[in-house]
């Protein structure tokens, strides 16, 4: 009983200190952490030693995937590599399936660039969209922004993703399949089909665009940046399915290969590695110009990085506990499956504050102790990573930077930004529940 009512007194406080008292994430978190610590009977060292242990355990790994990341992205975003990408996604649809075209320059444009810049990115683009088809810019921006949030909270190396699979300790190649398998439909469901009906019940003028000095440094080719934005997820995915012996018994030399350029600090630093040359060299950018993108693109990341690590601390407290074990044998007893509690912890969160990545982590934090207890692992983790992304994805409203960006951007009112990207996120998030459950039960 004693840590039941621990439990419940932290999730309030810590829901309590980020919705009511406007506290950072990462110091709510590691309050709510040593509260729980101290109400469930814990030795004062004993939960500074939990802290440490769960900080430790998550930034190690987590830190410097979502550095690498944020180079590779900062890199792409400053030599005009998403509007290359979107551009020839466009070539190939052509005019007539311009939103599918959309949807999926979302989804692969917000792998590496980080969702809120991928969007005032490609701002331009759909309102030329706009003007050449004559119809409602709601009809191109929401695919995008489909793709853009599918790709932002369901596919490594975004920071969401990446820290929901180590706090609950899932294979990134693993989650990256997932991601795709669950993500990549989510997206054309929510951004292209539910999208068009949408866009048909809003009527929207587009703002006077905002007047750019143009780059005059050469673009880089399509098919380099495909390449190179799919490098590491092809060479993650490869050690996955090379190391699991999926499709034949590899050799220990070809499993050293692939566990040396397949793990994700490998794979992500060979693209950085290439990014830098390929992409900032050729396109005419100094060495010191490229550093400089660099250090400002660790900006963005560094609160992302301490709000996972105290996801970390949250989950370890709970586990050092008993805490989490009593919860699991609970959600057992009531007969909740592991991947609902995960989606509906990370749906409440994100209701309550709005951050997709907060309510990521939160809910990890909440139920790595339910997936330790029920041994997990492979596909069936992955697929609980995805739907802890659909829930976090769910009803975007107020409380939610993303909103007033689609609101302002888009020249929509608050009732019309709530009639359609609150109501695509909230199909999104579903589609993408029920698509990681058919996964989960499939893999298991």
């Amino acid at each position: 009983m004693q840590l039941l009512v621990a439990v419940v007194i932290g999730i309030v406080l810590l829901l309590g200190l980020i919705v009511r008292a406007k506290w950072p994430a990462f110091i709510a978190l590691l309050t709510a952490a040593v509260v729980v610590g101290l109400l469930a009977g814990m030795p004062a060292t004993d939960i500074l030693k939990s802290m440490e242990k769960g900080m430790g355990q998550t930034l190690g790994y987590v830190a410097t995937i979502v550095g690498l990341g944020a180079i590779f992205g900062g890199i792409l975003e400053k030599t005009q590599g998403s509007q290359v990408i979107a551009q020839a996604l466009l070539r190939v649809f052509g005019l007539q399936k311009a939103a599918s075209a959309m949807a999926v320059a979302g989804f692969i444009i917000a792998i590496p660039v980080f969702f809120d810049v991928a969007f005032i990115i490609l701002y331009p683009v759909l309102g030329a969209l706009q003007r050449k088809t004559g119809k409602s810019i709601l009809h191109f921006a929401l695919p995008l922004l489909a793709g853009l949030a599918v790709a932002h909270a369901f596919v490594p190396p975004t920071p969401g993703p990446i820290a929901v699979a180590q706090i609950l300790g899932a294979d990134l190649g693993w989650v990256i399949l997932a991601g795709l398998v669950v993500g990549f439909p989510t997206a054309i469901i929510s951004g292209v089909w539910l999208g068009r009906y949408l866009a048909n019940s809003v009527k929207t003028v587009l703002p006077e665009p905002v007047k750019e000095i143009p780059d005059t440094r050469p673009m880089p080719a399509a098919g380099l940046l495909f390449a190179i934005v799919f490098l590491p997820i092809v060479l993650i995915l490869f050690n996955t399915c090379i190391n699991a012996d999926l499709f034949f018994v590899s050799s220990g030399a070809l499993k050293n290969t692939a566990s040396l350029i397949g793990h994700p600090f490998s794979a992500l630093l060979i693209a950085n590695v290439l990014a830098w040359y390929l992409l900032g060299r050729r396109s005419g950018f100094t060495s010191a110009e490229l550093a400089d993108i660099s250090a400002r693109s660790f900006q963005p990341a560094g609160i992302i990085i301490l709000v996972t690590g105290a996801g970390g601390v949250f989950k370890q407290i709970l586990v050092d506990t008993g805490a989490g074990e009593m919860l699991a044998k609970s959600a057992d007893a009531a007969h909740i499956p592991v991947i609902v509690f995960a989606f509906v912890a990370a749906a409440t969160v994100r209701l309550l504050q709005g951050s997709a990545t907060v309510a990521m982590t939160t809910a990890a934090g909440i139920a790595a102790p339910l997936v330790l207890e029920a041994g997990l692992s492979g596909l069936q983790l992955a697929a609980v990573v995805t739907a802890i992304a659909s829930g976090a994805s769910i009803l975007s409203h107020v409380n939610d930077s993303g909103f007033w960006l689609v609101k302002e951007y888009l020249g929509l009112s608050e009732r019309q930004t709530f009639q359609s990207w609150s109501l695509l996120t909230t199909g999104l998030a579903l589609a993408g529940f029920v698509l990681s459950c058919g996964l989960f039960y499939v893999a298991g």
